[in-house]
C-alpha cells in the first residue's frame, strides 16, 4: 500500500516504531479514538501510562515518528512489501482475538499481547486467504533427526492436504516445516521477529526467498527492525492466534515454543503437542506441557493433526492397528491345534490331540480346515506347519509397534458424501 492510502495507515505504522507492538495502553487508545489521535496524544506527551511514557521519549529522540513512517513506507514499496491494517480485505480477522487474551503469568510479554496494529507482508497470496487454512509448527532450533524427521512428515502431509504451515523462520524445527510444505508444492508463512527485508538468521537468507515467491513472510516490525531477543516473545503470540491450531515438535524445558503453546491454550486454539523420548532434552518442555495443559492433544500422524483442526467429519483418523493374519479368525478348537504344533518336525494326528487337550475326532475335522487354509500340511510322518503359519506366530510375539512406526493406519482418509470414509485424494 502506497503512502496516499491514508493517514490511518501512516500513524499505524509511525505507532508499531515508537511502542513495542502488543502495547495494551496504545491498543486501547486506538480503539477507542483512532491511530491518528492516538499518535498525535502520544507525541505530544499525553501519555497515560509511565512506563509507556518514558519509552516512547526514548524512541522520539530517534526522530520524528511520522517521517519515520513515511521513510519505511517508501522502503517496503521498493522492496515489494505492504503494509495491512484491520481496513483491508486480506487482514487475518483471528488475530484480533487477542484482544480478549488474558494469561495468568507475571512479566511484561505476557500483559503486552494485544492484536497488531498492523502487518508488514512479503508474498503475492492475500494474508487473510492464507491463514483461514493454516496450521502452525513450532519447536526446537537444535533439533535432533527425530525432530526434523518427524516435522518434515507432518508439513509436508498437512501442505498437501491444502493447509498453509505457519512457523517463525528459525533453525530447527521451524526450517524444516517451511522447506517440507514448499517441497509438497503447498503454502508457508514465516512469522519474523524483525523487518520483512532482514534474513534472520542468516543462513536461512535462501529459505526466506523462497517463501517470499511461494508463500509470505509477514512481520509487525518496519523494514530494516533488528530481530532483539524480546521481539520473538512478543512474535509469538501472534503465531498462536492467526493459525487454526499448533503442534509442538521438540522443546526445551524453557523455550519459545513453549511460550507459543501457552498462548495457543489460553485462546482455545487446538494445541497438539509430539511426545519424543524420556532421555531427550530436546523433549522436555514437550512433555512438560502435556502434563501442564490437560486440554493439549497427541499427534503422532499427518491424520491426528488433520482430525483436530479440520471440521466435524472433514478427515476421520483411523486408529493404528497391528496388520492381521489368516490365524487371527480362527476358531478357538483349531487355535488350540496350530498352538500345540511344534515349530519344526511333525505329530500324529494322536500326539495332538493330547498336546491340544482335545478329541482325536475334533482334531481330525479342523486339520481339513487348517490345510485349506495353507497353515498345515499332512505328511507320511504326521502334520507339519507351513511358512505361514510359523510367521504369523512370530508376528502375535512381538510387540506393537510405535505410534510413529505405524504407517498403514495412519494415512488420511476423508469423508465422502455419504460421510463413509474412503482414502484421501
Amino acid at each position: 500500500m502506497s503512502i496516499g492510502d491514508g493517514g490511518d495507515r501512516l500513524a499505524r505504522v509511525a505507532l508499531t516504531w515508537l511502542t513495542e507492538p502488543g502495547n495494551r495502553v496504545v491498543w486501547q487508545l486506538v480503539q477507542a479514538q483512532g491511530a491518528e489521535d492516538t499518535l498525535k496524544q502520544i507525541v505530544d506527551g499525553d501519555v497515560p501510562d509511565a512506563s509507556l511514557r518514558t519509552a516512547v521519549v526514548a524512541r522520539a529522540g530517534l526522530g520524528d515518528p511520522r517521517r519515520v513512517a513515511e521513510v519505511a513506507l517508501r522502503r517496503g514499496e521498493r522492496l515489494g512489501a505492504r503494509v495491512v491494517t484491520p481496513s483491508d480485505d486480506e487482514w487475518p480477522a483471528r488475530v484480533e482475538s487477542l484482544a480478549t487474551l488474558e494469561l495468568d503469568i507475571p512479566g511484561r510479554f505476557n500483559r503486552d499481547v494485544r492484536p497488531p496494529l498492523c502487518l508488514w507482508v512479503r508474498g503475492g497470496r492475500p494474508l487473510g486467504e492464507a491463514l483461514d487454512r493454516s496450521v502452525a509448527i513450532v519447536g526446537a532450533r537444535a533439533a535432533t533427526p527425530y525432530g526434523v524427521h518427524v516435522t518434515e512428515d507432518l508439513a509436508f502431509g498437512i501442505a498437501e492436504q491444502d493447509w498453509t504451515i505457519v512457523s517463525g523462520g528459525a533453525f530447527g524445527i521451524d526450517a524444516a516445516a517451511h522447506r517440507a510444505a514448499l517441497s509438497a508444492g503447498g503454502s508457508t508463512i514465516a512469522v519474523l521477529a524483525c523487518g520483512v527485508d532482514r534474513p534472520y538468521p542468516m543462513g536461512n537468507a535462501a529459505l526466506f526467498e523462497r517463501i517470499a515467491d511461494c508463500g509470505l513472510l509477514m512481520s509487525e516490525w518496519l523494514p530494516g527492525a533488528d530481530p532483539l531477543r524480546h521481539r520473538f516473545l512478543i512474535r509469538n503470540r501472534v503465531i498462536a492466534a492467526a493459525a487454526v491450531g499448533t503442534v509442538v515438535v521438540e522443546a526445551a524445558a524453557r523455550s519459545g515454543a513453549m511460550q507459543t503453546m501457552s498462548r495457543t491454550v489460553a485462546l482455545n486454539r487446538h494445541a497438539m503437542i509430539v511426545p519424543g523420548p524420556v532421555t531427550s532434552a530436546m523433549s522436555v518442555g514437550c512433555h512438560e506441557l502435556l502434563r501442564r495443559y490437560p486440554q493439549t492433544r497427541v499427534v503422532t500422524t499427518v491424520a491426528h493433526v488433520l482430525d483436530e483442526i479440520g471440521k466435524i467429519g472433514e478427515y476421520i483418523a483411523e486408529p493404528a492397528r497391528v496388520a492381521g493374519h489368516t490365524r487371527d479368525d480362527l476358531d478357538e478348537e483349531s487355535a488350540l491345534i496350530l498352538e500345540a504344533m511344534p515349530q519344526r518336525g511333525t505329530l500324529g494326528p494322536e500326539q495332538l490331540a493330547a498336546r491340544a487337550g482335545l478329541a482325536l475326532r475334533t482334531v481330525l475335522q479342523r486339520l481339513s480346515l487348517l490345510e485349506t487354509l495353507g497353515l498345515l500340511t499332512r505328511r507320511n510322518d504326521g502334520v507339519a506347519l507351513l511358512p505361514a503359519a510359523r510367521q504369523g506366530a512370530e508376528r502375535t510375539a512381538m510387540p506393537p509397534p510405535s505410534p510413529l512406526s505405524a504407517p498403514a493406519n495412519g494415512e488420511v482418509v476423508k469423508a465422502n458424501p455419504e460421510g463413509q470414509p474412503s482414502p484421501a485424494d
